[in-house]
C-alpha cells in the first residue's frame, strides 16, 4: 500500500495557524498536485477538516475523483496560546520556548497545545483506518506538523527530533510511504518531493 502524505497548498494568512481558505498560489499548487496525481491510481482521498486541507483535497479531486473522506485528528498540531500570533510577535513574547524548543531534546509541548506524541497518537487513528481499508494509492491532505509528527513515530525516531525532517516542508509536496502488509512495518519511500512546482518558483516556501 502506497500512503501520500501531503501538505496542504498555501493559505491566505502567514498567522500561526489560522483556519483560512488558500491563497491564490495555494490553489495553483493544489492544481499542479492533482495534474501529479492523476497518475498514481490513487483510490482513496483523506483530509483534515481545517479549510485549506479540505480546499485542497477538493481541487485534487477534479483529477483523482475519489471520495473525499475528512477525519479531524489529521488537524495540524495545536500551537496552544501561540495560534494567531505572526512569527516576529512569537519570537518576541515565547522567544525562551522556542529557544528550548530547537534545542530538540524533548519533545516539550506548545504553551496549552500539544506536543508531537499527542499528535501522532491522534493521527495514527485515521493511518490505522487506512492501513485496514484495502485501498492501494491513498492520498492523505494534512499539515506540516502532522507529516513530521507520524514520520518521527512511524520510523522510531525520537519525537524531540521530528523538527529535522525539513527546513522547509514545501505546501502541495508528497512524502510517500509503503506499508507493508506481511511484516506490518511503514517505509519511508520518499520524502518531501516538491517536482511538480518547481517549474513556477513563486509557489515554493522561499518565495511566500
Amino acid at each position: 500500500m502506497n500512503i501520500y502524505l501531503i501538505r496542504h497548498g498555501r493559505q491566505s494568512s502567514q498567522l500561526c495557524n489560522v483556519n483560512v481558505s488558500l491563497a491564490e498560489e495555494g490553489r495553483r499548487q493544489a492544481e499542479l498536485l492533482g495534474k501529479r496525481l492523476s497518475g498514481y491510481r490513487i483510490d482513496g482521498l483523506y483530509s483534515s477538516h481545517l479549510i485549506r486541507a479540505t480546499e485542497t483535497a477538493q481541487i485534487v479531486n477534479k483529477y483523482i475523483k475519489q471520495e473525499h473522506i475528512i477525519r479531524g485528528d489529521l488537524r495540524e498540531i495545536s500551537f496552544g496560546i501561540l495560534e494567531g500570533y505572526s512569527d516576529e510577535y512569537i519570537q518576541e513574547h515565547f522567544g525562551d520556548f522556542k529557544l528550548e524548543q530547537m534545542k530538540l531534546e524533548d519533545d516539550i509541548p506548545y504553551p496549552g497545545g500539544e506536543c508531537g506524541s499527542d499528535v501522532f497518537k491522534r493521527a495514527m487513528v485515521t493511518m490505522d483506518e487506512i492501513r485496514k481499508s484495502g485501498k492501494h494509492n491513498v492520498a492523505v491532505i494534512t499539515h506540516g506538523g502532522v507529516i513530521r509528527s507520524l514520520l518521527a513515530g512511524l520510523l522510531e525516531v525520537n519525537m524531540s527530533k521530528k523538527l529535522l525532517f525539513a527546513v522547509s516542508l514545501e505546501n502541495c509536496s508528497i512524502t510517500q510511504l509503503i506499508y507493508d502488509q506481511e511484516y506490518k512495518r511503514f517505509y519511508l519511500q520518499r520524502f518531501n518531493d516538491y517536482g511538480h512546482l518547481e517549474g513556477e518558483p513563486s509557489l515554493l516556501r522561499r518565495n511566500w
